[in-house]
């Protein structure tokens, strides 16, 4: 099979990633006290929770206590931790949900044994039990989101912006792009249309003559783990690390997961090789720390076109 064609099915197995979501009204927004039916749905991996804030109130509309509500005072909650509306739900499952992360098949005897216990940990954490709230609006967490959608919108252009931007060094690829194919864009990421999204998406990676420049990589970790210090935070309170990433080291050897690790937060990833503190989680799987940053940019990153990594503590 060529680079290509394996690229190819990561991107679309990418894409069909879901997870099975039952979330429920908050006691304080229920008038039947807590009572009322829960909303399930498979909702995928790389979209964005804004997207359902339209049917959350339809559904829940005769529960409320408040009447007068809209969509846009709703917000989702795990454990009590707000969740933000410009984080997909896979990096937020990845972040909160507990659930042991995938290990690649060729796994040794020990990480297979682990592997087991994350499949029976993934039947325990599924389906992802969250709260929506439509009252006591967190507004210093939280962007609040608008009933048209503009908001939720212009969170996304943004990270497709910085994203480009680190791609090609000016950020004109996304500029340039024609209102036609802009719309497009973003109807195939609220449709979760990979027809619509892919063509233009194709277009932003591969900007005639323009060589890459950095790749967008961004880490998410718990607040202390990068100095060892605990600090007094706020419940899911997260560390988030960018450094600039090249697409090769100096040697022109390809940028690893492990070469841009150990880069960006050596005291964390100490090893270039060898997960020993932590490990790099992406689409609720563990990296190989031999993976080449670009072919998993290229195949696995997020809508936006970031690579949104979960770091892991071990041990």
């Amino acid at each position: 099979m060529s680079a290509r064609d394996v690229t190819s099915r990561l991107r679309q197995s990418t894409w069909n990633g879901s997870i099975p979501l039952e979330i429920r009204l908050h006691k304080e927004d229920c008038r039947t006290y807590d009572v009322s039916d829960p909303y399930l749905i498979q909702f995928p991996r790389l979209s964005y929770l804004g997207l359902l804030i339209h049917k959350l109130h339809a559904f829940f509309s005769h529960s409320l206590i408040y009447p007068d509500v809209t969509p846009k005072d709703a917000w989702l909650s795990y454990e009590d931790v707000p969740l933000k509306w410009h984080y997909p739900l896979g990096l937020l499952y990845d972040l909160y949900s507990g659930a042991e992360p995938a290990y690649p098949p060729d796994a040794d005897a020990d990480t297979l044994h682990k592997l087991d216990a994350a499949e029976e940990g993934e039947r325990r954490h599924l389906p992802w039990r969250l709260t929506v709230h439509f009252s006591a609006y967190p507004s210093d967490q939280l962007v609040r989101l608008d009933d048209e959608g503009k908001n939720l919108h212009d969170l996304f252009i943004h990270g497709v912006k910085e994203a480009d931007y680190l791609r090609t060094g000016t950020g004109k690829t996304v500029m340039f792009l024609s209102k036609e194919d802009s719309t497009q864009l973003w109807d195939g990421v609220k449709s979760h249309d990979f027809a619509l999204y892919n063509p233009i998406n194709q277009k932003l990676l591969n900007p005639q003559g323009v060589n890459l420049r950095h790749l967008p990589v961004r880490l998410y970790l718990p607040h202390a783990a990068a100095d060892g210090v605990q600090e007094e935070t706020a419940p899911g309170s997260l560390r988030v690390v960018q450094r600039l990433v090249t697409p090769n080291l100096s040697s022109r050897q390809p940028q690893t997961i492990g070469t841009a690790l150990n880069h960006i937060l050596p005291t964390v990833f100490p090893s270039r090789r060898s997960p020993l503190l932590a490990q790099a989680v992406l689409h609720g799987a563990v990296l190989p720390l031999s993976a080449s940053v670009e072919e998993l940019v290229r195949a696995t990153a997020y809508l936006d076109g970031w690579l949104h990594i979960a770091v892991v503590m071990m041990g």
